[in-house]
Order: C-alpha cells, then sequence, then structure tokens
C-alpha cells in the first residue's frame, strides 16, 4: 500500500470521526428538547387532580430551588395539599420514572437519525503481492424502514409520557392518604396521652379513698388493671402515629433537619354533604392514564404487525461500496439477502399476530377494570361519608352524655366504679373509631378523586399496609 494510500485512509478515517462526532451534540439537543417538552405534557394532564405542578430535578441548581421551596413550606404546619407539593419535587422514586422519560427521549432522537453505516477493512499479503479491500455498508431494510421505526419509537415515548402523567397522580394520591393517615394517628396519639393523664388522675384518688378505708381492694385493683391499659393503649397509639408519620415522610423524600416538621392538630371537618357523582363510570374509560396507555400499546402493535408484514420475506438486506486494491484498483458493490427459506416468514408474523391480540385483550381488561374500580371507590366515599357523619352527630354525643350520667350516679353511689370503668374503656373505643371514620373518608375521597385518572394501586396498597 503505498504511502499515499494511507494517507488518504486516514483522512477518509478522520473524516468519519469528525462526522460522527458533530452528530453526537445535535442529537443530544433533540433528546432534551424530546424530554422538556414530554416532561412539560404529562405535567400539565396531572396538575388539575394533582392539585401541584411536579418538578423535574436536572441540574444541582434545581435541586438547591427545591431545598429552598421545602423549607419555606415546612417552616409551618403541614396542609395535605403542601405535603402533595412536596412530593412532586422531592420524591425520588418519582424522579426515577421522569429520568425514564428522559431515556425514552433519546430513544427518539437516536432514530430520527439515518442508520450508521458499516465498515471493514481486509489486507491480505503473500507471494510478493498485497491485497487491499476496504467496504462501506448501510442497512438498506434499516434505512427504507426509518420513518415506519421512528413512528414506533414516537408511540413508545408517548405511552412513556401517560406513565409519567400516572406516576405523578400516583404520588399525589398516595401522599394524601399518607397524610390523612398520618394526622389520624396523631389525634389518636394525642387522646390516648389524655387518657393515660386522666386514669393516673384517678389512680391516685382511688390510693387515697383505700389507704382512708373507703375503697376496697377489688375497687383498687380495676383502677390499676385500667391505668395499665391506658399506658399499652397510649404506646400503641404513639407507635402507630410514628409508622404512620414515616410513611408520610417517605413519600415526601425527607430527610435530616427537614424531619421536624409539624402536622394540623386535627383532621379536617366532614364536608357539609357529599359530593355526587354523575357518569363516573364513563369518565374512567375516557380518562384513565392506563387505558390511554394500553390503547397507545395496541396501536403501536397494529403498526409494528403492518412493519412485520411487509417485511417477513426478507430478514436481512444489506448493500455495501467495496473497493479492492493490490495488482490494481476495482471499485463495486456487494448485496447481501437472507431469505427465510424454511418457514417463509410464518413465524415471526404469528409471533406479532398473537402479541397484538394479546394487547387487545388486556386493553378490555383494563377498561372493564377501571369501570369495577370506579363504583368501587364511589360506595366506599359514600358508606364513609355516611359512618363519618353518624359517629359526629349521634355516636360520640350518645356516648358523651352517657357518661356524664354515669359520673353523677356514681356520685350519688348509685353505680358502681366497674360500672364507671367499663364506660370509660367504651368512651375510649368510640372517640378512636370517629377518628378513624373521619381518617377513612377523606382516604376514600382521595381516592374517588383520582379513579377517573389513574388504577387503585397506590390508594389499595396504602390501606393494606394501615
Amino acid at each position: 500500500m503505498s504511502a499515499r494510500s494511507r494517507s488518504t485512509s486516514r483522512s477518509t478515517g478522520r473524516r468519519r470521526a469528525g462526522l460522527a462526532l458533530a452528530l453526537l451534540p445535535a442529537l443530544a439537543g433533540c433528546a432534551d428538547r424530546y424530554a422538556e417538552e414530554g416532561f412539560r405534557e404529562a405535567a400539565q394532564v396531572a396538575a388539575p387532580a394533582a392539585g401541584s405542578t411536579a418538578v423535574w430535578i436536572r441540574s444541582p441548581d434545581d435541586e438547591r430551588e427545591v431545598r429552598d421551596k421545602i423549607a419555606s413550606i415546612l417552616a409551618k404546619p403541614l396542609a395535605a395539599d403542601e405535603a402533595v407539593q412536596i412530593a412532586l419535587m422531592n420524591n425520588r422514586g418519582l424522579q426515577a420514572s421522569f429520568a425514564e422519560l428522559g431515556i425514552k427521549a433519546a430513544d427518539l432522537a437516536e432514530m430520527s437519525l439515518p442508520p450508521s453505516p458499516g465498515a471493514s477493512f481486509k489486507r491480505l499479503a503473500g507471494g510478493g503481492s498485497v491485497d487491499i479491500e476496504r467496504q462501506l455498508g448501510i442497512d438498506v431494510i434499516g434505512l427504507l424502514a426509518r420513518p415506519i421505526l421512528y413512528d414506533i419509537e414516537r408511540q413508545r415515548f408517548e405511552r412513556q409520557k401517560l406513565r409519567a402523567a400516572r406516576s405523578i397522580l400516583a404520588v399525589a394520591a398516595a401522599t394524601r392518604n399518607a397524610y390523612f393517615g398520618a394526622v389520624a394517628a396523631a389525634q389518636s396519639a394525642d387522646y390516648a396521652g389524655q387518657v393515660v393523664e386522666a386514669a393516673e388522675a384517678r389512680l391516685d384518688l382511688a390510693k387515697r379513698m383505700k389507704d382512708a378505708g373507703n375503697w376496697s381492694a377489688l375497687d383498687y385493683a380495676r383502677e390499676q388493671v385500667f391505668h395499665g391499659e391506658t399506658l399499652a393503649g397510649a404506646l400503641r397509639a404513639k407507635l402507630a402515629a410514628g409508622v404512620a408519620r414515616e410513611r408520610l415522610v417517605r413519600q415526601m423524600g425527607l430527610s435530616g433537619a427537614e424531619l421536624k416538621f409539624g402536622l394540623a392538630a386535627r383532621m379536617p371537618d366532614l364536608p357539609a354533604a357529599p359530593g355526587e357523582e354523575r357518569d363516573i363510570e364513563a369518565k374512567a374509560v375516557a380518562d384513565r392514564l392506563d387505558i390511554k396507555a394500553a390503547k397507545a400499546e395496541t396501536e403501536s402493535l397494529a403498526s409494528s404487525l403492518g412493519l412485520t408484514r411487509v417485511t417477513r420475506l426478507v430478514d436481512v438486506l444489506e448493500a455495501s461500496y467495496v473497493r479492492e486494491t493490490g495488482g490494481g484498483s476495482r471499485d463495486g458493490y456487494e448485496v447481501r439477502l437472507e431469505v427465510p427459506l424454511f418457514d417463509f416468514g410464518a413465524a415471526k408474523v404469528a409471533r406479532a399476530e398473537n402479541t397484538y391480540m394479546q394487547a387487545v385483550h388486556r386493553l378490555a381488561e383494563t377498561a372493564a377494570n377501571a369501570q369495577s374500580e370506579a363504583r368501587e371507590a364511589y360506595g366506599r366515599y359514600r358508606a364513609s361519608y355516611d359512618l363519618a357523619r353518624r359517629y359526629r352527630d349521634d355516636v360520640v354525643p350518645a356516648r358523651k352524655t352517657v357518661s356524664e350520667e354515669l359520673t353523677l350516679r356514681y356520685s350519688g353511689m348509685l353505680v358502681s366504679v366497674f360500672e364507671l370503668l367499663t364506660d370509660a374503656r367504651d368512651q375510649i373505643a368510640t372517640v378512636t373509631a370517629a377518628i378513624e371514620a373521619q381518617r377513612d373518608f377523606w382516604i376514600a375521597d382521595t381516592d374517588l378523586r383520582f379513579v377517573t385518572l389513574i388504577d387503585g394501586a397506590a390508594a389499595d396498597s396504602d390501606r393494606s399496609a394501615r
């Protein structure tokens, strides 16, 4: 090989490398643009129901801005909407789903470019001669199918946008439920502490009356048992409050000094009347993101099936430019073709068709499940409202009246200590049940709020964890 040929080869190689390096910034710019546009659309879809706009942390400046915003929110007692706002900025699982959107955007940007050519170099020496062969080839089928493949990649990207929006809504719903669980648990723990204080005062009075000979050993022992039960109940309530608070902390992604945030002192009041939901099943089928994602997947598979039918008789078609040097220079081309000789592509098409029908049936199942979950969510919402209102308007006031009347009768020595202690236990159980009923209503309200947009997996997992 002459010095001129070697120089020409090196120059050609440098030009190709330079072209590839020049394309990298353009490819990265396309990927970033696709990712930003996709995230913005996903956040806009989720924002009305979530009550806040998600933030994608992509730089140290973004991180600092988020930390400052969180510190500002946590400076005062936390409300449910503010907890959701923090989670949509700081939940790391949610940030990971946004990164997945960026990955799909990079795939889409890559598919917008023509397929990369392949190059080979071969040198044979012997018998006093040197033969050199250079080959530059491109996948012709890949080039011709690029528009179709780009469209398929675009559909995948659209599905990922729907998944990102679903992730935003799922985090918002789970955070609201965790917030109400944490507030209710803290309220129950606070009430349990008040009961312990009252039990300790009663036990002290009982001891003095026993020492004075006015109480029997049995009555005093009953007071001791009641005091021990209230201590145990307070410990259980404190543990439950800690667990519920940590569940909220995980949803918001907090750590360090951020953990010292305050919560509302009590659950929000019930609305004056329950909401009425009309056509909730139709809304679920029309708006649920999992149904939209299933539809997009089905459409993508249909496109893929069409491509499979076009290429069923050709597995590989590659055209190459060939240049040989040695005793003399020769130029030409090479075409390589692989044909599925034995099945004529039937197995490939059968696989694609069955994959498509699988997606169709899953879409139908998703739609049926969405309607069922919508009915279930509204039924739970109405039942939870009726139960919480019953406790608020009837059970708790009646229990209070019973306790007041028993206290008066005990003062007149008309009832025993045993009856008074039994009533105290009943009153504790009633108040605790009333707090839990109020919590369950607000969780059901959250589930109903999101059921026409996302599946109930997040809310179901939260309920099973309680």
